[in-house]
C-alpha cells in the first residue's frame, strides 16, 4: 500500500471505530502491518493529527482521538454553528468539479444505506460532508469543521445502525436531505442548504444530546432542587 491508502485506512478504522477512542497507535505493529518503514508511517500519523483523528504526546506516542464528556459537550453547541456557515460558504464557493464529484459519493452513500452497510455509510456520509468543506473553501472554519465530523462520525457509527424502522427512516431522510443540498449548492441558494442543514442536524441531535446528557430527568432535579 501507498501512503495514502495507508492514511485512508487509519482514518477509516478510526471513523468506524474499528480502532476506538484512546487506542494507543503502536508505531513497530502498523510498521509490520503496512510494510512501512517508521519515517513515513510518522508522517502519516501527523497528517492524521492534524485533521484531529489522533493525538500525539511527546514521548509517549500516538493515539486515536478521545471522545470524553467533554469533548462531546462541546461538540453539541459548536456543530450547529459551523455546520451552518460550512453549508452557506458551499453555495457560494463551489465547483463544478466539486459537484459533480459530491453527486458520486452521494450515489455511494445511496448504495450503503440500501445494503444496510453501517460502516459504509458512515464513510461515505463523512465524505459528503468533508467535500462540502472543501467547496466552502475557509481555512479559519476548516480545521474546526473538520475535528467535528470526525467526532459526527465516530457517534453515528454507535447510533445510526438501521436495526429498527425508526433508524431505517432516519437514514433515507439523510439521504434526502443530502439530495436536497447538492441542487442547492448547484443552484447557489444559501440559504435554502442552511435550512437543510438545520433539519439534517434535527435527525441526530436527540440521539447525540441522549448520549452526551443520558439522565435529563436527574438533571432537571437537581436544577430544581438548587
Amino acid at each position: 500500500m501507498d501512503k495514502q491508502a495507508i492514511y485512508d485506512d487509519l482514518k477509516r478504522q478510526i471513523l468506524t471505530l474499528q480502532l476506538e477512542p484512546g487506542t494507543a497507535l503502536d508505531e513497530a505493529r502498523l510498521s509490520e502491518q503496512y510494510k512501512i518503514s517508521r519515517t513515513p508511517l510518522r508522517e502519516i500519523l501527523r497528517g492524521l493529527a492534524g485533521e484531529g483523528c489522533v493525538e500525539i504526546v511527546s514521548n509517549r506516542g500516538a493515539y486515536v482521538s478521545s471522545m470524553e464528556y467533554k469533548v462531546l459537550r462541546d461538540f453539541f453547541i459548536t456543530a450547529p454553528m459551523i455546520y451552518s456557515a460550512i453549508g452557506k460558504l458551499a453555495a457560494q464557493n463551489a465547483k463544478p468539479g466539486q459537484i459533480q464529484q459530491i453527486r458520486e459519493i452521494q450515489e455511494k452513500f445511496r448504495v450503503a444505506i440500501a445494503i444496510k452497510a453501517s460502516a459504509d455509510m458512515v464513510y461515505w456520509n463523512q465524505c459528503f460532508h468533508a467535500l462540502m468543506g472543501e467547496m466552502a473553501d475557509n481555512p479559519y472554519l476548516k480545521p474546526s469543521y473538520d475535528r467535528l465530523l470526525i467526532d459526527h462520525a465516530r457517534i453515528s457509527q454507535t447510533f445510526y445502525r438501521p436495526h429498527d424502522q425508526e433508524m431505517e427512516q432516519r437514514m433515507y431522510s439523510a439521504l434526502r436531505h443530502h439530495d436536497e443540498m447538492i441542487e442547492a449548492i448547484e443552484a447557489g441558494d444559501s440559504q435554502r442548504i442552511v435550512d437543510l442543514i438545520v433539519e439534517h442536524w434535527e435527525l441526530s441531535r436527540d440521539l447525540i444530546e441522549y448520549f452526551v446528557k443520558p439522565d435529563p430527568l436527574a438533571f432537571e432535579m437537581s436544577a430544581a432542587n438548587s
